[in-house]
């Protein structure tokens, strides 16, 4: 009997799955067992067909264990470990092979991409061995340091390998360097919106969750499409984060370092903003980590939808369960939500009259209850410009580049000073950090005393307006949080009037 190891994937984890192959004698079929799906069941063709195209002539009955037995496997990741199995068993390769394979056979040994390369090197790594990939999965495996991985395009070539004939070259550790790359559409090419504009650059410095209210053709979706080119570009650690939720969908991987920016439809279900389905496959959430979530229309979401985002945006990270078992996700997002004022869209607007009643405007807002809104730190109005004002306005605008600059250095600010708590930004703060290390000047204190009051805000609320005050004064360049800082993250948080 013969033993490989193999893996399969579980959210965003690779699994280690061990081949078993026994061969005795009797007629020739093929078996396999071990909670294997449609795909693993049907590799048997696969493998057969592509080690008969190096010779290989199998005899008798052969068993495939795929172990543990109660986990199940999906997917055609184990086509090559079956086949390294079964040539090991029949004497093709020496039997002190060993390590970890991963691809999908052609019928004439060609090894295809599968999803999960980043995953796998990270179970390479922890197991200590060697890691054998098809060559378009060489770019994902190679982002993980501290591997001993092999990318190979045949299973001839794979073999030669295993019997000393030809080595394959080892993979390098290679990362994406970040590219100057023009972002459309450029803030320079958004006509005023100057109010707009400051809260998209505290939401890119800080982190923090944007809800955009305007009417139509008032440029909310240009608004969250331009913030992409002013967000930072992803840290080492955070490009190795992004990547491993990407492979593990089977998305292809970015080749820079820009930011995730999901755009999500209103008639998307649960499952896909969420993760799950029946094999636990992360969500747009998780896709969007450690960058942009859009929400545009968020009021025409299912209200069950929207819901589903309380637990992911205070914490950071959602755990689906399903009867097939439970995965944990990373999602920490920056969400901009975007709806019209109501539902013909021109409450408030100067130009045309508002023909809702209140009662159709009151069912509009229905879906965004209290906690959603309570989440979202900066709310701004969008006003609609005339085709005047839009000639009158001048094109001297800054643009996305200049305005990034400032949002790199206000990262680069709250990175050492959170460097110690492994906090990348100040949404992420804690409230027992908060508390002693936000730097809340005497003026600053005095002033939400003096307001206290008046404001109706919920503890969440009034954490959120401290950690956007604290990214305002991050911007300005000012070690303490001034009432200046304060009376402006207030101003985010006035809310809209929703009535005729």
């Amino acid at each position: 009997m013969s033993c490989i190891y193999g893996l399969t994937l579980r959210g965003i984890d690779a699994l280690p799955v061990e081949v078993e192959v026994c061969l005795t004698g009797g007629l020739f079929s093929i078996s396999i067992v071990g909670l294997a799906d449609t795909a693993i069941k049907e590799s048997r063709e696969r493998v057969r067909i592509s080690l008969g195209t190096l010779g290989i002539k199998l005899k008798g009955h052969i068993s495939v264990n795929l172990a543990p037995a109660d986990l199940p496997k999906e997917g055609a990741l184990l086509d090559l470990p079956i086949a390294v199995g079964i040539a090991k068993e029949v004497g093709f390769i020496p039997e002190g092979v060993n390590g970890i394979f991963m691809g999908e056979l052609a019928l004439d040994g060609r090894l295809r991409k599968v999803r999960g390369g980043v995953p796998a090197a990270f179970l390479a790594r922890q197991l200590g061995l060697p890691l054998f990939v098809p060559r378009g999965n060489v770019a994902d495996v190679s982002m993980v340091q501290g591997v001993e991985a092999y990318g190979c395009s045949n299973i001839g070539e794979l073999f030669c390998h295993l019997r000393g004939e030809k080595t394959l070259q080892k993979l390098d550790f290679t990362l994406p360097q970040a590219k100057e790359i023009a972002v459309e559409p450029d803030f320079a090419d958004i006509k005023g919106q100057a109010a707009a504009k400051r809260g998209l650059e505290i939401a890119a410095a800080g982190h923090h969750n944007v809800f955009l209210v305007g009417a139509p053709g008032s440029g909310k979706t240009m608004l969250a499409k331009a913030l992409r080119g002013i967000l930072p570009p992803l840290s080492d650690d955070e490009l190795i984060e992004a990547m491993r939720i990407r492979s593990a969908r089977g998305l292809p991987l970015e080749t820079d370092r820009f930011r995730p920016f999901r755009s999500v439809h209103h008639t998307s279900s649960a499952v896909a903003i969420c993760g799950g389905g029946i094999d636990l496959k992360p969500g747009e959430l998780s896709l969007a980590h450690r960058g942009v979530l859009f929400l545009d229309e968020i009021t025409e979401f299912r209200r069950d939808v929207i819901e589903a985002l309380r637990q992911p945006l205070e914490d950071g990270c959602i755990t689906v369960s399903r009867a097939s078992g439970s995965a944990t996700y990373p999602a920490s997002v920056l969400l901009i939500a975007a709806c019209n004022p109501c539902p013909c869209g021109y409450l408030g607007d100067t130009v045309k009259e508002c023909t809702c009643s209140p009662g159709d405007i009151d069912r509009y807002f229905k879906k965004l209850s209290g906690p959603i809104l309570d989440r979202i730190d900066l709310h701004l109005q969008i006003p609609r410009l005339t085709p005047e004002e839009l000639l009158e306005l001048d094109s001297d605008a800054e643009n996305s580049s200049a305005i990034r600059y400032r949002v790199m250095r206000a990262r680069s600010i709250q990175l050492e000073r959170w460097r110690h708590f492994g906090i990348k930004c100040n949404a992420e703060l804690t409230e027992r950090i908060m508390k002693k290390y936000l730097g809340l000047s005497k003026d600053g204190r005095a002033f939400l005393k003096s307001i206290g009051a008046s404001l109706r805000l919920t503890g969440r609320g009034l954490s959120r307006v401290l950690k956007v005050a604290r990214t305002i004064a991050d911007l300005a360049g000012d070690k303490a949080v001034k009432d200046s800082h304060l009376a402006e993250a207030l101003a985010y948080r006035g809310g809209f009037s929703f009535e005729r």
